[in-house]
């Protein structure tokens, strides 16, 4: 384990452990520098933390609830050992404005182009919520924005295409490689090495070049503080387990930085599994992935053996992505956090089953979260309490996760079994904590 404190990073250079800095082309440098230090400012700033509290309250609406999941909770003990079953708690997040957790980043940035006084935004987004919540964010602070998304998301995203548009800022469809959140990255950071003096890229996730994996995790971590906050006052106590979905990263940095130093709290962070565990089958560089360096920072990538980055498969657009924050790189080899994987048939039954025992349709990235808290809690003594960051809504999915469904032929699916409250499929490893 580190030396230092697990919360007490990154460093001065943007280094958690050995995970993070900054690996950008000479141009990026100033726009990075300016970047830091007027963060910097900022979150010394008390106006600063007032107007965007303000926002979060005001226009955001928060704080989002702690939701006791009562029907999760049943689903799971059906097929529990005796006394065995734990609570499931939704932290909702899909009833943030705009209908996820990404709205919690873009005010913030908004809020730091404003006062670098850039007139225009630009975004990368695969399941379209960061575009969403950037477009909402620009439309409110009246900036210029423009949104990079890969076209393969584009199709299955199309609801948040157009609610983009609505919102006044221009779609950019990227037509390279496999057209998904890697190569709507890509395009953003080269439109930002050629407009750095008036736009401000918005990063979306926990990863990027030092400053970004810091800023989105501080300004994400209003989620832990209100879920720690909230099981004190409902429950007298922390709970027991804490699980989120892990694409690039954001939600799940989020709720787990207030618990990070409490080691009687597990955190399991669920990456997407996809088909299996061949080379292109998955998205799961913390499973699958070795060090190496993606947009702009070392952390876990899926590479060959030649390094070049490899390809990915997710029936999720958010989790599609070949890399991860370099704080969950750190986490990861700390050995504070629990890594492992759901594949796309146990997320769309997940799906399904949230749907139908809470009334809540989920988004995809957060059903892998649900399919691995599920068996949590059926492994679990009754008397535990397991929170679920509910990432996101899931009116986005409806339509893929419909003609997946039909494809897979899941509408069928046969009860589970005692040992299994979600199919577990293909057998894929799974890390010890």
């Amino acid at each position: 384990m580190p030396a230092a404190p697990l919360s007490n990073v990154p460093d001065a250079a943007g280094r958690f452990g050995p995970f993070g800095g900054r690996y950008v082309p000479e141009t990026l440098v100033a726009a990075l520098d300016q970047l830091a230090s007027e963060y910097q400012r900022a979150a010394n700033d008390p106006h600063f933390h007032a107007e965007l509290d303000h926002l979060l309250k005001s226009f955001v609406g928060r704080p989002t609830p702690l939701y006791r999941a009562e029907g999760l909770t049943r689903l799971a003990r059906q097929h529990a050992p005796p006394n065995h079953g734990a609570t499931i708690w939704l932290k909702r997040e899909d009833l943030a404005h705009t209908g996820a957790h990404k709205i919690n980043n873009t005010m913030g940035q908004a809020l730091l182009a404003r006062r670098m006084a850039k007139k225009r935004v630009i975004a990368e987004t695969g399941a379209g919520q960061h575009g969403v919540a950037t477009a909402t964010a620009a439309a409110h602070f009246g900036l210029e924005c423009d949104i990079y998304m890969g076209a393969e998301d584009a199709r299955r995203q199309r609801l948040n295409v157009v609610r983009m548009k609505l919102l006044g800022a221009r779609v950019i469809e990227v037509h390279s490689g496999l057209r998904t959140l890697k190569d709507a990255t890509n395009e953003a950071m080269r439109d930002w090495m050629a407009s750095v003096e008036s736009t401000h890229y918005i990063l979306g996730s926990v990863v990027g070049p030092h400053p970004f994996p810091r800023i989105v995790r501080d300004f994400q971590a209003v989620i832990g503080r209100e879920a720690r906050g909230q099981c004190m006052d409902t429950l007298g106590s922390l709970p027991e387990c804490v699980v989120a979905c892990v694409g690039g990263g954001s939600n799940a940095a989020g709720i787990f930085h207030a618990f990070i130093e409490d080691s009687e709290v597990t955190l399991v962070g669920v990456e997407a599994g996809g088909r299996g565990a061949e080379p292109g089958e998955h998205a799961a560089p913390l499973t699958y992935g070795s060090p190496g360096i993606l947009h702009g920072s070392l952390s876990y990538v899926l590479q060959d053996h030649n390094g070049q980055t490899a390809d990915v498969h997710s029936c999720s657009a958010g989790l599609d992505y070949p890399g991860v924050g370099p704080e969950h790189a750190y986490w990861k080899d700390a050995g504070r956090v629990r890594y492992t994987t759901a594949t796309d048939e146990q997320a769309l039954h997940a799906f399904q089953q949230c749907c139908k025992v809470e009334g809540i349709i989920p988004a995809l990235e957060t059903a892998h979260a649900i399919s691995e808290a599920l068996s949590v809690a059926a492994a679990a003594p009754r008397e535990h309490n397991i929170v679920v960051c509910l990432s996101g809504r899931g009116d986005k999915d409806v339509d893929e996760a419909a003609r997946l469904i039909a494809t897979t032929a899941m509408n069928d699916a046969p009860r589970l079994p005692v040992d299994s409250p979600i199919p577990r499929g293909l057998d894929h490893p799974r890390q010890s904590e």
